[in-house]
């Protein structure tokens, strides 16, 4: 893992991210990714770098996460997201794009999977390590998995035409 200034910082107790994730679609189920400890699923993605272009973050973070090169195509939404998390609370801007892996790459090949390596809880290195866990998960059945942001699991199932900004407070 690099060590460069991800866009993070704490302010009176609260932290904010700038996050950037992807929405990968294959044969009707949608990758979907969790820290080994937590009990909800998210999309894959992580935290921009300062001077990084948020495309290049999705492309940065799936090369480090799964070993694998992506597309990424069309911005689908932009979402504030309000949420506690581990006794903190979170503003988070989050970029959404969808994204393509190719069609000859092993991560379509397994139903789910652990990531490349570790990852912090931090993202500063001296955080708790962790192991990510990714699945492919039917979109027909996004309400049996636990997925953050909760709009997801409507929005998964007909993509925007074009990018929606959300507003999103809770889960």
């Amino acid at each position: 893992m690099r060590d460069l200034a991800m866009i993070t910082f704490d302010r009176d107790g609260a932290r904010f991210t700038f996050r950037v994730a992807g929405v990968a679609i294959h044969n009707g189920r949608v990758l979907l990714s969790r820290a080994e400890f937590d009990d909800f699923w998210t999309l894959p993605g992580g935290r921009a770098e300062m001077l990084e272009a948020s495309a290049g973050t999705l492309r940065r973070e799936m090369r480090e996460e799964i070993n694998a090169d992506v597309e990424v195509g069309r911005l689908l939404w932009v979402v504030e997201n309000f949420f506690e998390y581990g006794g903190r609370q979170f503003h988070e801007l989050g970029l959404y794009y969808e994204m393509r892996l190719a069609l000859d790459s092993p991560t379509l090949m397994q139903d789910e999977f652990f990531g490349e390596g570790d990852a912090t809880l931090d993202g500063d290195g001296k955080g708790k390590t962790y192991r990510l866990i990714f699945r492919w998960q039917p979109i027909t059945a996004l309400d049996a998995a636990p997925l953050y942001p909760t709009f997801l699991q409507e929005g998964l199932q007909s993509l925007p035409e074009q990018a929606r900004h959300v507003v999103h407070h809770g889960a």
